[in-house]
Formats: C-alpha cells, sequence, structure tokens
C-alpha cells in the first residue's frame, strides 16, 4: 500500500497535478482530495496511524446503566453484601429490568478502579466441588468469633457465633450467639433446628469437641450430639483435622456474615444486640439475596421450600465400641463418660487401686482386673441414676 507521506510529498513538494499522482499509484482522486485537505488542516499530524473505532456504537451499553452498576456496586459494598458481577447483574435484572452480561459489568467496573485483579488468586475450576443433591440430605455446621463493642466504642467481650447449614440450599436453618459454644449448646440448638426443618439425613463438622469426641483418644466416649445423631438414626460426618475445605460452605457463609456485621452502622454490644442483627442477616440471606452457587441466582429459601426433603436413614445396628484402661481410687469406684455426661460406677473398696480395663458397647459395661483377667463387673448403664451401685450394702467384703 503506498505510504501518506508518499503521496504528499508528491502532491506538495514536488507540485504535481492530484489526477497525475492518482493515475502513477493507482488510488482515486477523491480520496486524495481529502488526504491533500487533511494535510492543510493537521500538518504532519496526518502522517500518524488513525483509530479505525466508529464514532458512535449502537450497541454500547447507555451511560445511565453504567452509573446504574457503578452506584450498585457502592450500595452493595457499604451493606457488607456480595457486589460481584454476578450478583449486580441480579439486581438489574430483578429490580430494574435490565439485561447486561457479567462481562459488560467486569468490564466497566475494572474500567472505573473498583475491581482489583488478582491473577495469584486460585482458580475456582481446581477445586473439587461436591453437594448435596436434597434439602435436609447434609447440614454443614460449624462456629466463629465476633467481638462486641463498647457503648465507647472499644472492643468488647469475645463472643461465638454457631450455624447450622443446609449444604444443598445454603439455607441458613439456624444462627445463634453465646459466649461460648459447649456440647450441650450444640445440642440444644440441633434439636431447635430439627424441631423446625425436620431430621437431617447427616451433618458435617470438623472434629471441634462440641461436635464429636473422635479425636479424644476414646475416653470420652460419644458426646450429646453423637449421641442424638444416632438416637435419629442420622449420619455423622466429620473433615479430616486441618482441612476446612471440606466443611467449605458454612466457613464461607460465615465469611459473608461476618463482612456483613462489620459494615452495620451500629456494633453490637451485647449478645442480645448481636442475636438480633444475625436474625436480621438470616433474613436477608435466606430470602432476599441472590445466591451465585444457586440455579438462576435463586435465593437459598427458595430452593429449600420448592423440593422435597431427604430423610434419615437406619442406624440401629451402629453400635458403639471402646476399650478404656483405668485404675479403682480409694473409694472403690471408677468413672466414665457417656452422653456428655459422667458416671461414677461402684467397684467395691476391696479393688482399690487396682488397674481395670473396661470394655463398653453402647450401654453394656465389662470391667476386668488388667493383672488377671477376672470379671470384677458387668453392668448395664443406667442413665438415669449418676452413681451406679454395686447392690451391695456398704462396708468390707467378708
Amino acid at each position: 500500500m503506498t505510504s501518506t507521506r508518499l503521496l504528499i510529498t508528491a502532491m506538495v513538494v514536488e507540485n504535481r497535478p492530484v489526477r497525475e499522482v492518482a493515475a502513477t499509484y493507482g488510488v482515486s482522486t477523491s480520496w486524495l482530495y481529502e488526504l491533500l485537505a487533511r494535510y492543510r488542516r493537521e500538518g504532519e499530524a496526518v502522517f500518524e496511524p488513525r483509530s479505525r473505532r466508529p464514532k458512535t456504537n449502537p450497541n454500547a451499553t447507555p451511560a445511565e446503566v453504567v452509573d446504574l452498576l457503578v452506584r450498585l456496586r457502592k450500595e452493595l459494598t457499604d451493606q457488607g453484601l456480595d457486589a460481584g458481577p454476578e450478583t449486580i447483574c441480579w439486581h438489574l435484572a430483578h429490580h430494574h429490568h435490565i439485561t447486561v452480561a457479567r462481562a459488560t459489568v467486569a468490564r466497566h467496573l475494572t474500567a472505573r478502579g473498583l475491581i482489583t485483579p488478582e491473577p495469584k488468586k486460585r482458580p475456582k475450576s481446581s477445586y473439587i466441588r461436591f453437594e448435596a443433591s436434597m434439602p435436609n440430605e447434609t447440614w454443614q455446621a460449624d462456629f466463629t468469633h465476633y467481638r462486641l463493642t463498647r457503648p465507647d466504642g472499644r472492643p468488647g467481650l469475645d463472643t461465638e457465633v454457631l450455624t447450622w447449614l443446609d449444604d444443598c440450599t445454603r439455607y441458613a436453618l439456624r444462627i445463634t450467639a453465646h459466649h461460648r459454644v459447649t456440647a450441650t449448646i450444640v445440642l440444644t440448638e440441633f434439636r431447635t433446628a430439627v424441631a423446625t426443618h425436620g431430621i437431617p439425613a447427616s451433618t458435617l463438622t470438623d472434629n471441634a469437641m462440641v461436635f464429636t469426641t473422635g479425636l479424644s483418644g476414646g475416653k470420652g466416649g460419644r458426646n450429646q450430639l453423637e449421641t442424638e445423631l444416632r438416637r435419629l438414626g442420622a449420619d455423622q460426618k466429620n473433615g479430616r483435622p486441618w482441612h476446612p475445605q471440606t466443611q467449605g460452605k458454612v466457613e464461607r457463609f460465615q465469611q459473608t456474615m461476618k463482612k456483613w456485621l462489620r459494615a452495620q452502622p451500629t456494633q453490637p454490644a451485647t449478645i442480645a444486640d448481636l442475636q438480633a442483627l444475625l436474625d436480621t442477616f438470616a433474613d436477608q440471606y435466606n430470602n432476599r439475596r441472590p445466591h451465585r452457587s444457586l440455579p438462576h441466582r435463586a435465593t437459598p429459601a427458595t430452593i429449600y421450600t420448592s423440593r422435597p426433603k431427604a430423610t434419615p436413614g437406619d442406624r440401629t445396628d451402629d453400635t458403639h465400641e471402646r476399650i478404656r484402661r483405668d485404675r479403682v481410687d480409694k473409694a472403690g469406684k471408677i468413672t466414665l463418660r457417656h452422653d456428655g455426661t459422667l458416671y461414677s460406677i461402684g467397684i467395691g473398696r476391696t479393688h482399690a487401686r487396682t488397674r481395670v480395663i473396661v470394655l463398653v458397647q453402647d450401654l453394656d459395661i465389662r470391667i476386668i482386673d488388667a493383672t488377671t483377667g477376672e470379671l470384677i463387673r458387668e453392668l448395664t448403664l443406667d442413665t438415669t441414676k449418676r452413681y451406679q451401685s454395686t447392690g451391695r450394702p456398704p462396708g468390707p467384703t467378708r
């Protein structure tokens, strides 16, 4: 292609007629006249490459829509809610009847400096995902910390927030604030959730002692939650230690919840204040906030209430066996924990200081002399009595 500089030189410096230059270089005379006019108007700038971008684009996003999505980004961020491109698209479609592609929203947010690129962030495709297929198929549970704020603005007491979350629908079944989460509180809140939403087929938690005694070496037996799950026929699942990704849904939920709590203009000063905020957040999260992981960005309540619920199976043959090594105390008894309660089992002063092996199968207990192998006592634990008497009159054996 003939260069612009060569054509201008022929017409201006060599003063050759336009028609002659057109015939020599095989270009149209009309384009040469236009080029000559541009040179006289712009000077040397005519030799620089010019953008071929059209002056107008009928498919461009209207300026008012761009301003709206930027405003939505700020409003959602200020409220502590998710403000990603998918969520903004959902709000535009449902509240403003405007359809915009996710990539378009991301491009405009990036152009305004509202999105920080994270090239080193682990891609979502690298994660191994799993998801329950039905509501109540698996409930995830965990607790996290949130610090109260004194009226003068100073940091207050540390509290713990316990969450029960449906794995399939991300529905927040129960969120409660406590000074400290204990095994009794876990059982109480689980029973409250069951009374409202039915019995789950299984639960998924980490290995905290309030959820399971699986890593305690078998000394404590089943705790209160484990006993209740077996009674209801629900399976108990636990992630492996130091691998919170297994409970990723409830971990991510807690991150969203704490982000929302920190964004509130009035921070809670008491447990009651915190619980009131948690109730507000639960309503917002379950019924009003679109969820990116659910079909069509539906709310968790929409999916949870519209699908059939899973039910627990039969665990009547699921016996719990354990072996304990103990020593009879000077009063002639040993202690054994069951369902989170510590029971005393009478052996007799005759066997004081004797080392024993305790074989436990649910409520059936056998106590054996560790040295001789003699069966000292066999009983079925009576859970209505904290002390399991030998049935013999007090005093030494004659």
